[in-house]
């Protein structure tokens, strides 16, 4: 998500590694791998029909695009206005909708075409989106999720999320996958599952091998961007600039 240098001592401060003690604890078990494109800082990356579709972060940089799954090929692009820096990334129906970090201004895109169909206000910061079939649902880096109407993008509920009884902090990137909500949590190399119903994570995703496998230097280049295959039961991550995106084993029912 942002900057390390803007926000390092703000995380330090707030965000806390998840405790693991606790909770169950699943190492991810890589199923296939596929090329990521490395020019993509990734803030929101979701799977329909066949294809990726990923936001990309960063002032002159953000973007949102359409790509080839087995290739990693870049098939459609939009490119941000260069004073944004791009967030979560949804689809509602024919449309997706996008978030930016500062502004609390979406967008609206047609799914097909990429022209761009308006715009929707949202108080706070944007960080990642997600649909669990009746709303969206978007964090702003804090513990709370919010529950937005899709039509009118409006708050119809909130959830705040703990672990071990603790609020956890800098949740990012969310999918929602077979009734749980699966978030990044900014900065670590956990993802957090959490009811959907109590807000309480049930378990963690842990990712370490697959940053190791990256081997990145770049502080920046954290997880983040999870998306589901839902006909094919797939679950896809990847990370910030990596090279690869992951097919990873579906975690254990809880």
């Amino acid at each position: 998500m942002r900057s390390l240098g803007l926000i390092v001592a703000a995380m330090l401060a707030l965000a806390p590694v998840p405790s693991k003690a606790a909770l169950p604890v699943e190492a991810a078990q890589v199923i296939r791998t596929y090329p990521h494109a490395t020019d993509a800082f990734t803030q929101g990356l979701l799977y329909r029909d066949g294809f990726l579709y990923e936001s990309t972060g960063r002032e002159g940089q953000s973007s949102i695009r359409k790509t080839n799954l087995v290739t990693g090929r870049t098939l459609q692009s939009v490119t941000l206005s260069p004073s944004v820096f791009g967030e979560g990334l949804v689809d509602w129906k024919d449309q997706l909708l996008n978030v930016i970090w500062h502004g609390g201004v979406g967008t609206r895109w047609s799914l097909k075409t990429f022209r761009k169909l308006g715009t929707f206000r949202y108080s706070g910061e944007g960080w990642g989106m997600t649909k669990d079939g009746r709303n969206i649902i978007l964090s702003d880096g804090t513990p709370m999720l919010r529950f937005l109407d899709p039509v009118s993008l409006k708050v119809v509920r909130t959830l705040n999320v703990t672990a071990n009884g603790q609020p956890v902090r800098q949740i990012n990137e969310l999918e929602y996958v077979r009734g749980e909500i699966l978030a990044n949590i900014w900065m670590t190399n956990m993802i957090a599952r959490i009811d959907p119903a109590t807000g309480r994570v049930k378990g963690w995703i842990d990712v370490s091998a697959l940053s190791r496998r990256i081997g990145s230097t770049d502080p920046d280049a954290v997880p983040n961007g999870i998306a589901f295959d839902k006909a094919k039961g797939r679950l896809f991550v990847t990370g910030k600039n990596w090279p690869t995106l992951f097919q990873i084993k579906l975690p254990t029912a809880r």
